[in-house]
């Protein structure tokens, strides 16, 4: 059970600073993409001796297929990481109500006209599928390598500052299903509307990049044998 409350906070962490930042600092481009990426690098090296940090379903599902956790893990990981989402998404809610900061998206991801740069679905779909394929794939390669364990929640941090600075005016960034998840029912409307699109999506950037290190970075068995 430590895992799944280590995904609960690190999930929470995750929400509540990086949409928080996102809706105080009025969508500022550097501020939001450093909040996601420190509250990574923060939750890695507090948590990820114990669950690993995924913080993210994307993630979760990449370390499934690569055969890193099991299915109950799995779903179990996803289960707090939602709850975390949502709690983080709750308590950002309560302190702006007690604000004079307006808004209704609470850094809700979107398309169309929910977006700084009103991008197609199409568009956002692409963007997506590429950010979260780049995210995840660096994790499951800096994960996998013992010599750079010491690095790895920087490294990870990073990559995720990288792809918001991108995505941030595209679609709010998503790669993160739980972090979309739990804004776009608080905001309901439009947000909550396109908010499949944010699930969908990032998990088969996610899944394209398990199956793509899979076939790249894994050695074949054979091959493993005939070291031995």
């Amino acid at each position: 059970m430590k895992k799944y409350f280590a995904e609960f906070i690190g999930t929470f962490t995750l929400v509540l600073f990086g949409t928080g930042i996102a809706v105080v600092s009025g969508g500022n481009l550097v501020a939001t993409a450093l909040a996601f990426g420190l509250a990574i690098v923060a939750s890695a090296y507090a948590i990820g001796n114990i669950s690993g940090c995924h913080v993210n379903p994307a993630v979760s599902l990449a370390m499934l297929i690569t055969g890193k956790i099991s299915i109950k893990e799995f779903c179990g990981y996803v289960v707090s990481q939602v709850l975390g989402a949502f709690a983080g998404t709750a308590l950002l809610s309560l302190i702006i109500d007690n604000t004079s900061i307006v808004t209704a998206s609470l850094g809700a991801n979107g398309y169309g006209i929910l977006s700084a740069t009103e991008i197609s679905l199409l568009g956002a779909a692409i963007t997506e599928i590429v950010l979260t394929f780049i995210f995840v794939y660096t994790i499951l390669g800096v994960t996998n390598d013992e010599s750079k364990s010491n690095i790895a929640g920087l490294v990870i941090g990073l990559t995720l500052a990288f792809v918001h600075l991108l995505g941030i005016r595209l679609t709010g960034t998503s790669v993160n299903p739980a972090r979309s998840l739990s804004p776009a029912v608080f905001a309901g409307g439009d947000a909550l509307c396109q908010v499949w699109v944010f699930i969908l999506f990032p998990l088969l950037g996610a899944t394209l990049a398990a199956f793509v290190y899979k076939y790249l970075n894994e050695k074949p068995q054979a091959a493993k044998r005939g070291r031995k």
